[in-house]
């Protein structure tokens, strides 16, 4: 076997799920004789990367300022030193600072550089990077005809759809948490013992849909359903202003101590569990969903809006789940379904393993 170098390019590692699918092919990599490095700003989920075995630059490569372009010219002169392989950006600012440096190596000695779409990118210059690369990685069906809607003249070979995935034994179907993380769990929130609990979970952002999320919460308690809400992410400094909107929307519907948000959580897969429903009802469509994938693969049921990626996960594997968009109605009547027991269970099929996700990335990374 010929060892690759391997970089993969993105603004940070604190959460998320393209942060999520960076560590899971740095690790691949490593199991598989590569070399793995990732470059980021850094970020929380920094010790578990070098802890499997990469290798981690840290450049504020996403930053969206003029000063970022300081780093092309030494991030070319640092690849064409290392003699790397495979260079894969996963954003759009870090996809330009790379190929900004990628196109002034020789062709002949350069690495392949590829871009994985993990988002609907709004139509625009900025985002018109994507077909700069020599290939491009959707995320979901999904996001490939999105791609051709907006650059319709790209070549279909362009394109390798490589769709996420969730590792079955991370998420186990029918997994019950630990006996001391329900102690922790209950002594931090004891209101939630022993009652319906819905959540939402993503970073608190304008786009989550938390606004509907609450008003679904305060609409089923004034039914008379003792439902309690949890919304499950952390924010960034530059949305403080959006989470104190969030507790002003809380505190106006008296819904203290009845909607709880958390902030960043480590043991999303325990949340999980301990809730009667997870739902997604972000206002933009998402390109895939990998919140609602975690929450079928543990057998816990998903409501969420019929568009983009969640509705692609939802139509293969819990269609009863799926809600028109912005339709806080329909979406009640379902939830109220579930808390009577008239939801069907979640088949226990794995629809989207991960070892397939990275079976296809490294075999892409071969091929090329």
């Amino acid at each position: 076997m010929v060892q690759m170098s391997v970089v993969q390019v993105l603004p940070a590692l604190n959460s998320g799920g393209v942060e999520r699918g960076t560590l899971e092919v740095a690790k691949e990599l490593i199991k598989r004789g590569h070399r793995s490095i990732v470059i980021s700003a850094g970020g929380r989920m920094v010790p578990e990367l070098l802890h499997d075995g990469s290798e981690h630059l840290e450049c504020p490569i996403g930053v969206k300022s003029l000063l970022t372009l300081r780093w092309v010219l030494p991030f070319r002169y640092w690849m064409s030193k290392q003699h790397i392989d495979i260079l894969h950006a996963r954003s759009r600012l870090p996809a330009w600072i790379s190929w900004l440096a990628w196109r002034g190596m020789h062709p002949a000695t350069r690495p392949r550089f590829i871009i994985t779409m993990h988002g609907l990118y709004s139509f625009s210059l900025y985002s018109a990077i994507t077909t700069r690369a020599e290939r491009l990685i959707a995320v979901s069906e999904t996001t490939r005809s999105y791609l051709k809607h907006c650059y319709p003249k790209l070549p279909e070979e362009y394109i390798r759809v490589i769709q996420r995935g969730v590792d079955p034994a991370v998420f186990p179907y029918g997994y019950s948490p630990t006996e001391n993380w329900l102690v922790d769990w209950y002594t931090q929130y004891p209101q939630l013992r022993k009652v319906p609990v819905l959540t939402l979970p993503g970073r608190l952002s304008c786009s989550k849909g938390h606004k509907d999320f609450i008003k679904l919460i305060s609409q089923l308690r004034n039914l008379g359903f003792l439902v309690y809400g949890l919304i499950v992410g952390g924010s960034d400094l530059h949305q403080k202003r959006y989470t104190n909107g969030l507790q002003k929307q809380i505190r106006s519907l008296g819904l203290e101590d009845i909607v709880v948000l958390t902030g960043h959580r480590s043991d999303i897969r325990e949340i999980y569990t301990v809730s009667k429903l997870v739902l997604s009802l972000s206002t933009k469509p998402e390109s895939f969903g990998r919140t609602v994938l975690e929450a079928l693969s543990l057998g816990v049921p998903v409501a969420g809006y019929d568009h983009g990626g969640v509705s692609e996960i939802l139509r293969r594997i819990y269609p009863i789940g799926l809600v028109p968009f912005g339709d806080l109605e329909i979406l009640r009547e379902k939830v109220i379904c579930l808390l009577t027991n008239n939801f069907p269970t979640v088949p226990s099929t794995p629809f989207y393993p991960l070892q397939h996700m990275l079976d296809e990335t490294i075999s892409f990374y071969e091929s090329l």
